[in-house]
């Protein structure tokens, strides 16, 4: 359960990356999969993480404290952003890779993709590494409220064969239907035990 939230921290430099102690999920994701949305929704907060038309916010990471410091989001940069140069890409690519390989307390990555399209290259390449780097993570569907119970069937399966994984490790939510947030607080509630363990 989440019974506080505040935002902490915009991280622009890898140099800077904080180091609060506690267990850390990162939240990854393309531009506008609805990575704010699904962080307000969690936290029952309207506006602590700004939303889409607030793009240039997604080009830092986020630190956003949860239950008084027992763990943290990390809001990443929303990749595949088309408006941005490639320099700029390279830069927040390379502040997603720093974190990913320095963060002591990174115990998951939330990977959101949007439950309407099939993965995209980015997502694809994402969950490669995360594979590679054996870092552990966690696929998130959003937006199900636009889809029917049978379209979002076949969208799981969709996603499932282009990321390579099975249909029962993807979690459906809808942040403006309240879709799901009982699975992902489960979810949460499962990788803290393990920490303590």
């Amino acid at each position: 359960m989440i019974k506080q939230a505040k935002f902490i921290i915009s991280v622009a430099d890898a140099s800077k990356i904080p180091n609060y102690g506690a267990p850390e999920i990162a939240i990854a994701g393309k531009s506008n999969v609805g990575k704010s949305s699904f962080i307000n929704f969690m936290v029952n907060q309207k506006k602590l993480a700004k939303t889409a038309s607030e793009t240039v916010s997604t080009m830092l990471i986020n630190y956003f404290e949860i239950n008084n410091g027992e763990y943290y989001f990390t809001d990443l940069p929303g990749y595949g952003y088309a408006k941005v140069g490639r320099q700029e890409k390279q830069k927040w690519g390379g502040l997603i890779e720093t974190y990913f390989q320095s963060s002591e307390n990174l115990i998951n990555v939330f990977v959101l993709v949007d439950i309407r399209h099939e993965p995209t290259e980015d997502d694809k390449m994402l969950v490669k590494y995360l594979y590679a780097m054996s870092i552990p993570f966690t696929l998130i569907a959003t937006k199900a409220d636009k889809l029917s119970r049978s379209q979002r069937e076949k969208s799981k399966q969709v996603i499932a064969n282009a990321l390579g994984v099975g249909t029962k490790d993807i979690i459906l939510t809808s942040s403006s239907e309240k879709i799901g947030k009982d699975d992902v607080l489960a979810r949460i509630d499962t990788l803290l035990e393990a920490t303590r363990a």
